[in-house]
């Protein structure tokens, strides 16, 4: 999105708040149109209003701060909402001053959440941030739709906005968005299977994004050159778990331009794959413009010439609803007028918005009590579920990177320590949060938390970057027995239209802890942010731990001690791949490839194989060992007969392959979570293989010493399937096996015998279908 200023936060906030956000379906004129009749399907009732509109009324809400009609009674309101990781500011949405709806859970960024590897936990978050979000609505503080989640792969470690995302790994991003949207949009106990959302969620953004401003290279111009191969394999499965299997209510087209053609005036994306391939119809679903994305295409793409073109190829494309932002407006009316747009087409879009709104019970009649969703108020709101929630996720997304022992701390009672860095003591109230958040109840920094829990305390700021004066941090270490040292980097480095050009640790930090080192105390480094070059602190035997935390939420700071002191033993897993801090020499971000060449080292652990630290890495305080039951070796299996029973003829992807147990003993005297994680590795199908891909996980819990567990890990024929340079999906015969852990512990082998099963024919761009795949 485009970054939100204050004033375009304030739209119209006396207006707003001084009137109930719901159209009046009992004694207003919209009474009388069907849209209020909730005996007829949401269809029905969407087309009923759009029939009684005027063309004018129409046109005035084809934008995200829609007009409305005051003739028919329908109010205006506003498609700009965010909730990333808890009820965010966004000019759809309004905190109080103080007292009720003046805050929210600000949860984890979904980096860390994801590094937990528990999609239990990512359904309770997404089910709170749902819950929170529409008691605001009901309050009139916000609208009933919201753009989350974000799930571009996070490919390039550059990129400014990976801080959003689940990570780097499609099937992971898959599961994650599959978990949320559960708990986001769906309100009942079967999830997908009603009519009433809780909600309305947004995917974003589709498709190819994954650059906002590097080297003289701006997204809002970018043309992001993929190959067919890259695209149904990498960047569009979180997008299809989205719109064919979660049937999210919405979608956000993205800035990018994809081999040559505007996102969001992309009649292939849009059309052939998402609502004809993927048949995401069901619900009349509809697409958001990214803000300004529409304007970009005439302004920055240069695709066409004037605001009235882009407007008319966007909603023709297949484009409902378009953002507006900054000042920039969008010509709707000028593409109606030149007959850029039809009004068959504007039709389509607005009967796609409002049959979203009443699926979340917008137009709603309640002859009795309200009920459901729209019964939410302050009560549900910063909830003791949410808040434990916020925490359980910053701690379980925790990841122990480098340990000699050290970990964890027990200090005496005439022992202190050293809490030094730049965000140890945060007084913005905002560096944990990273970005897209809101106002959260209490915000629990490491300071906080180091003298909450009674520690005598030596307290020091750090800076992040710049001059620095070391002075009164190294006297705080001098002063300790031992040393934690919060570091890393924050928002002000990586962010929404700001890539990063270097990787590694701020020289500034480095040369702290080379100074810190030197006092010969234990240290400890807790890191913030996404990816950086560990090497210098994994090399220093000073540095006796390394955790990564990402970015933790409200409760980072008591997170981080929880760990630190052993309350709760470390399991996170990255989520990312960390890279040494060359590779930013070895690939420009404008590479959208992922496989190897003589101009690209490869992309994210099944490509890279020289990592500082891989995806999927994390230590313990207690030694796991996981491994193959005995059984699962060397078998072979028919590919014709691995589909008998399976009933999902559209989506041969999703039929199960058998479930592989696995034996995980802990053989240490600490009881730990462990994170299971299985992937696949084949030399069948298309050159060159990837190392491996994730292909199951499961997080145990609270596993004690000497306790040995048996795990099923389920894997679906999709996770053995590769993509092939046409972009269909095929089962191919040959050797594979499955590798569990990193670094990995036991594999099982087995051969698909047989011919080779086409699972998927990728749909090829039609003649002048809007874009040339690569």
């Amino acid at each position: 999105m485009a970054r939100i200023l204050l004033a375009s936060a304030v739209l119209a906030l006396g207006q707003l708040l001084s009137c109930d956000r719901y159209p009046d379906c009992v004694n207003g004129p919209l009474a009388q149109n069907d849209v209020c009749n909730m005996d007829l399907n949401p269809s029905e009732r969407a087309k009923a209003l759009v029939s009684a509109m005027t063309i004018e009324e129409k046109l005035a809400n084809m934008v995200d701060h829609s007009q409305g009609a005051e003739r028919l009674g329908l109010p205006k309101y506003d498609w700009w909402n965010e909730a990333l990781h808890g009820v965010a500011d966004s000019p759809g949405v309004h905190f109080a001053d103080s007292g009720n709806f003046s805050s929210a859970t600000s949860f984890p960024l979904p980096i860390t959440i994801s590094a937990a590897f528990d999609d239990d936990l990512v359904q309770a978050i997404g089910q709170a941030i749902g819950m929170e979000a529409r008691a605001y609505a009901n309050a009139g503080r916000a609208g009933l739709d919201f753009w989350t989640p974000n799930i571009n792969p996070f490919k390039d470690p550059r990129w400014g906005r990976g801080l959003e995302t689940p990570g780097e790994d499609p099937f992971r991003i898959s599961k994650y968005v599959e978990a949320l949207l559960k708990g986001m949009e769906w309100f009942g106990k079967d999830p997908g299977k009603t009519e009433k959302r809780q909600l309305l969620a947004t995917c974003k953004h589709y498709a190819a994004y994954d650059l906002e401003r590097w080297n003289g290279v701006v997204r809002y111009s970018f043309d992001a050159i993929v190959s067919m191969q890259d695209l149904v394999e990498y960047y569009l499965p979180p997008f299809k778990q989205c719109a064919r299997d979660s049937n999210v209510a919405s979608i956000m087209c993205s800035y990018n331009r994809v081999n040559g053609t505007p996102a969001c005036a992309n009649e292939y994306l849009m059309q052939t794959v998402l609502r004809e391939h993927w048949n995401w119809t069901s619900d009349n679903n509809y697409v958001v413009s990214d803000c300004n994305a529409v304007h970009n295409i005439y302004a920055d793409h240069k695709w066409v010439k004037t605001a009235a073109q882009a407007a008319g190829k966007a909603f023709t494309a297949g484009t409902d609803n378009i953002c507006e932002a900054g000042g920039w407006t969008t010509d709707v009316v000028g593409a109606f007028n030149q007959s850029l747009v039809s009004e068959e087409v504007i039709d389509r879009a607005l009967r796609r918005q409002y049959e979203g709104l009443i699926r979340s019970d917008y137009f709603a009649v309640f002859r009795d009590e309200v009920e459901g969703p729209r019964s939410y108020g302050w009560g549900n709101v910063n909830t003791k579920l949410a808040q434990s929630l916020a925490l359980q996720a910053a701690v379980e997304g925790t990841a122990l990177l480098k340990n000699d022992g050290t970990l964890p701390i027990k200090l005496a009672k005439n022992q202190s320590v050293a809490v030094i860095g730049f965000w140890a003591n945060d007084t913005s109230d905002v560096t944990m949060l990273g970005n897209y958040y809101g106002k959260p109840a209490v915000y629990r920094t490491p300071l906080w938390a180091a003298q909450e829990a009674g520690f005598q305390v030596n307290y020091a700021t750090a800076p992040a970057s710049g001059a620095a004066n070391y002075s009164a941090a190294i006297q705080a270490a001098r002063d300790s027995d031992v040393v934690v040292y919060f570091g890393g980097i924050s928002e002000a480095f990586e962010s929404e239209d700001k890539d990063r050009t270097v990787i590694a640790w701020p020289e500034v930090q480095r040369t702290l802890l080379r100074k810190i080192s030197a006092l010969g105390k234990k240290i400890v480094v807790v890191q913030l942010g996404t990816s950086i070059d560990n090497t210098p602190l994994l090399v220093n035997e000073q540095v006796n731990a390394v955790l990564w935390v990402g970015y933790p939420g409200m409760y980072g700071g008591p997170a981080a001690w929880n760990i630190i002191t052993g309350k709760t033993a470390p399991a996170g897993r990255l989520p990312i791949t960390q890279y040494p801090a060359n590779y930013t020499e070895q690939v420009p971000m404008t590479d959208m490839s992922l496989r190897p060449s003589s101009k690209n080292p490869g992309r994210t652990y099944k490509w890279y194989s020289q990592a500082v630290q891989e995806f999927g890495f994390g230590l313990h305080y207690t030694n796991f060992t996981i491994r193959f039951d005995p059984r699962y070796a060397n078998h072979s299996y028919p590919t014709t007969k691995l589909f008998a029973g399976c009933s999902l003829t559209s989506r041969k992807d999703r039929c199960p392959f058998p479930s592989h147990v696995v034996q995980v003993k802990n053989n240490g005297n600490v009881t730990s979570d462990f994170v299971a994680l299985a992937f696949v590795t084949t030399t069948a199908g298309p050159t060159p293989h990837p190392i491996k891909e994730l292909a199951s996980y499961k997080r145990l819990a609270d596993v004690r010493p000497g306790e040995e567990r048996s795990v099923p890990l389920d894997f679906t024929i999709g996770n053995l399937a590769r993509v092939n340079e046409r972009g269909d999906t095929v089962l191919y015969e040959g050797e594979y096996c499955l590798v569990v852990d990193v670094p990995q512990q036991d594999k099982a082998c087995f051969k698909l015998t047989g011919a080779d099963v086409v699972l998927d024919v990728w749909p090829q761009p039609k003649a002048g279908n809007a874009t040339h795949v690569r």
